[in-house]
């Protein structure tokens, strides 16, 4: 029975991708050898810490989070659906939502 979705198939990436994926790689090879929890635990704490502590140690912690959000979706891009694409551009709106509401909060 064929699957329901087929999976994209990898492209080769030229020019500016195939450089940042080259020099992605040794960071993504160490995060993989990290155990599961780990980079969501860290991810999770940079947040919470942006959140709650606010100012401009908050607006770092968060932009992290947004920083590395909108890295693992640029690398994954070509290789993820239209749905997975969607999900991930919005983790993402929201991570920049929030660093703009830190650095530049309601009066």
């Amino acid at each position: 029975m064929p699957s329901p979705t087929p999976s994209p198939r990898p492209t080769e990436s030229t020019g500016l991708r195939a450089a940042i994926e080259a020099a992605s790689h040794p960071l993504l090879v160490r995060l993989a050898a990290l155990p599961r929890a780990v980079p969501f635990v860290a991810l999770l704490a940079l947040l919470v810490v942006g959140v709650f502590v606010g100012g401009v140690v908050g607006v770092v912690c968060t932009a992290l989070v947004a920083l590395f959000v909108a890295w693992l979706m640029y690398l994954s891009w070509p290789r993820l659906t239209g749905v997975e694409r969607l999900g991930r551009a919005a983790v993402l709106l929201i991570a920049v939502a929030l660093v703009l509401v830190e650095a530049f909060p309601p009066r």
